[in-house]
């Protein structure tokens, strides 16, 4: 016997089906992962790489076309909240770092600027602890990236001390939108000033009066105004982090693979992730675990990994305790004797993580780099 209301409830999406469909936009493949890549995480609808990859760069070019020694933090998400591309600009701390991340999520979760969420607090400051409760972080700088009606990401960007309508993170978040999506991105929303105390403490002002030094080639590591932000002058810097994520890239490709790399600076910060089209979250995060791993460990992940297979019983219960992933793929980045940060991959098939690491740090820095090295076949 079929049930009334079940009839009626079919019936109704019957009705409706083709005019939803009608409704429906589709955002053109070029922004978007598509073919064997979408099939194999069953979405056609989210950012791809490469649309990442660019607007991340106009971004970057833009402020520094600017030449007044700004600098940003870009990340961009799918909409799972998955890391797809990020870049730390030289001489950018964690605050710049997790405020990108805070502000893109925030896009994400509400589907709306983060400005609006400023906004809503700027005018009434009784609706700041519910907006935090909510997990909104309410700054601007992170915007949706919406391509004919339908969202495909989120992009946040921290870093630049906001100086609207001259330049903030928002407006080079903007400014990139445009660019690479092209007009139907909508206008900002108003800027709605905070009143300022007036003041009254002094502010203490707390630089080195000698810039940090390096022993290292200077296109291998943050330099100049960007060292002396961080009072560190062996951070890997981006140019060199992004050589060996597109080496590597290239690498996976050719054997007609994929992958994601995150690479960390020696403090353990972000300094640039990618993630191809077809990985999903669980290789993005595999990346991050390794290269964190590397970086507490000093060594490659593939040693853990083969210690665990030698010895399972002491190894597992340091990997719960002091959170090391012991799967082969995450290498510290040592240079001339002296580390600068970490690499993690993920996603390469065949177990070829490490070789495609491996392949990166070598066109990054040649003999100057520090590289596993593997027993003879049969050896212990």
């Amino acid at each position: 016997m079929k049930h009334p209301i079940a009839c009626l409830g079919l019936a109704v999406i019957a009705a409706i089906a083709p005019s939803g469909l009608a409704l429906g936009q589709t955002a053109p493949e070029k922004f978007v992962v598509s073919g064997k890549a979408a099939e194999r995480i069953q979405d056609f609808t989210t950012i791809n790489l490469a649309t990442a990859e660019q607007i991340t760069q106009v971004c970057e070019d833009a402020v520094t076309a600017r030449n007044d020694g700004g600098a940003h933090t870009i990340m961009i998400l799918d909409n799972d909240g998955n890391e797809v591309y990020s870049d730390r600009m030289d001489g950018q701390g964690y605050q710049n770092v997790v405020t990108a991340e805070f502000k893109a999520r925030t896009a994400l979760l509400g589907r709306a600027p983060s400005k609006t969420f400023m906004n809503r607090v700027q005018r009434d400051a009784n609706q700041e602890l519910s907006t935090y409760q909510l997990g909104f972080y309410p700054v601007a700088g992170g915007l949706p990236i919406v391509v004919n009606k339908q969202m495909i990401g989120v992009i946040g960007v921290g870093g630049y001390g906001p100086n609207p309508p001259i330049w903030s993170d928002e407006i080079c978040a903007r400014t990139a939108l445009l660019k690479v999506i092209g007009p139907g991105i909508p206008p900002l929303l108003e800027d709605i000033r905070e009143p300022r105390n007036p003041r009254t403490v002094p502010v203490p002002r707390f630089a080195a009066a000698t810039p940090p030094k390096t022993t290292l080639p200077a296109e291998y590591v943050v330099g100049g105004k960007g060292a002396a932000n961080v009072f560190d002058a062996n951070q890997i810097s981006l140019a060199s982090a992004k050589k060996i994520a597109r080496v590597c890239r290239d690498w996976a490709t050719a054997k007609g693979s994929a992958m994601s790399a995150y690479i960390l600076d020696n403090a353990g910060e972000l300094v640039h992730m990618e993630r191809m089209d077809g990985l999903d979250g669980n290789e993005i995060r595999e990346a991050l675990l390794k290269a964190q791993t590397a970086l507490r460990r000093r060594q490659p992940t593939s040693i853990d990994a083969a210690q665990l297979a030698n010895n399972p019983a002491g190894i597992s219960r340091s990997s719960v305790f002091w959170h090391y992933y012991a799967v082969s793929g995450g290498l510290p980045i040592v240079v001339d004797g002296q580390m600068i940060g970490a690499l993690g991959i993920s996603g390469v098939e065949g177990g070829q993580d490490e070789n495609c690491a491996v392949e990166g740090l070598k066109a990054a820095f040649g003999a100057h780099v520090t590289l596993p090295v593997y027993p003879a076949a049969g050896t212990p």
